[in-house]
């Protein structure tokens, strides 16, 4: 088995270019996937239910400054036929994805929660960034059953580069974790890789900060710069030297995620869908082989897809095309893996 102990093991591995030995690595992580979660591949349906956000993070494109983007915000209708469009598909989860956009108000989101709840045997994740210690808890008791808020870096230098201050003035990230962990919870977070001013000891960090926060739920992904943000325009960048930065890579973004696998055995990783946008020919299914058991296709409405632009040329499982639905399972298929079934929460 790899040795993944301590930073030394895990920068080794992130600087490693030798192919025979990454197949170890790939190797490993596949091994401790199937060992600690199994083979089944969990398909958690997405719906993006607003575009709307109150924050300036330098790398995302529905930050509050891209005001070329045309904003929408989800009915409660719409998005309990997203809910039920899951249930006929045989999906577990839905997942609940916004900006910060406190136009989705509390009570509102509950009710929807709790319709959900009582009308499906769905899961509920909620992923809409840093909201009040009360809203969270409202959520919770509505049924909500897990949530995502990546803490994006462990580098508090390059954390307040481009995730600038909330004029509210909320806790960091990883205290925010603390409290959806004690509110009961089921917990994600996760990084980008390659995002500029990252070094090969912050990604490094990055990976033991998931084995101490012993996530339930790890998203990775490489970076994609988006036009229309400081980071993407070279606004903002922290400089570090060409061989310190670690790079938005494919291969960099496998290895992260089988080191993740590693350093949290029972996690649910996601094979994501910006991997698929820098490899659309199989770059999910790399994913799988490489420490994933997570897939989420998007069941948000058509009319609505092109607007969640976080990043450009985002790609997407079409979840109103059967003939996509048919491939999916294919692809799966083709791996020796299954699709899960059940609501696919941490196995402890």
């Amino acid at each position: 088995m790899i040795d993944v102990r301590d930073r030394a093991d895990i920068l080794r591995w992130l600087r490693e270019k030798d192919s025979a030995r990454l197949q170890k690595l790939w190797a490993a992580a596949d091994q401790v996937r199937r060992e600690n979660v199994g083979d089944e591949v969990h398909l958690r349906g997405l719906i993006e239910i607003s575009n709307y956000c109150c924050r300036q993070c330098g790398y995302c494109g529905i930050r509050a400054g891209n005001h070329g983007l045309e904003r929408y915000r989800m009915t409660a209708g719409e998005i309990l036929q997203c809910a039920r469009q899951a249930v006929r598909y045989k999906y577990g989860t839905v997942v609940m994805q916004a900006g910060e956009d406190y136009g989705i108000e509390t009570e509102w989101l509950a009710g929807i929660v709790r319709q959900i709840k009582r009308e499906t045997p769905l899961a509920v994740t909620l992923s809409l960034g840093e909201r009040p210690d009360k809203d969270l808890e409202t959520w919770k008791q509505a049924g909500a059953d897990r949530y995502l808020l990546r803490f994006e870096t462990s580098d508090q230098e390059l954390y307040e580069l481009i995730h600038p201050k909330f004029a509210g003035g909320f806790k960091n990230r990883l205290a925010v974790l603390d409290v959806l962990r004690n509110l009961g919870y089921e917990v994600g977070s996760g990084v980008m890789v390659g995002i500029p001013g990252q070094t090969y000891d912050t990604l490094a960090g990055d990976i033991e900060t998931f084995r101490a926060l012993d996530l339930d739920m790890i998203g990775v992904g490489p970076y994609i710069s988006h036009p229309a943000t400081p980071l993407g325009s070279g606004e903002w960048t922290r400089r570090v030297p060409p061989a310190g930065q670690v790079q938005n890579t494919e291969l960099m973004t496998y290895k992260t995620v089988a080191l993740a696998r590693l350093v949290c055995p029972q996690a649910n990783i996601p094979s994501t869908t910006a991997l698929a946008t820098i490899n659309k020919a199989n770059g999910r299914e790399l994913g799988l082989a490489r420490g994933a058991n997570v897939v989420m296709p998007n069941l948000t409405p058509v009319k609505y897809r092109a607007l969640y632009e976080i990043y450009p040329a985002k790609a997407c499982i079409d979840e109103t095309s059967g003939q996509c639905r048919t491939c999916l399972y294919a692809r799966i298929q083709s791996l020796g893996r299954t699709v899960g079934k059940g609501q696919g929460g941490r196995r402890r």
